[in-house]
């Protein structure tokens, strides 16, 4: 991995502001298609968050299995 890769936190952070866009931007009252869209959208960013959070429980657990 090189210096300008994200880290698995960086990524989760990221997930996590996509997440709550899409959220606000589903609330904010536009047509029924666009509020299911970004629902939807926010949706998939908590998916991915959520997995990025095992990866990096799983990441924790391998340095402390190394030590």
């Amino acid at each position: 991995m090189t210096d300008e890769d994200p880290t698995t936190e960086e990524l989760r952070l990221s997930q996590l502001q996509r997440e709550a866009g899409e959220r606000r931007a589903a609330d904010e009252g536009m047509t029924p298609d666009e509020a299911e869209q970004h629902a939807r959208r926010a949706d998939k960013a908590g998916y991915l968050r959520q997995k990025l959070e095992q990866r990096a429980r799983s990441e924790r657990e391998q340095e402390e299995g190394s030590e």
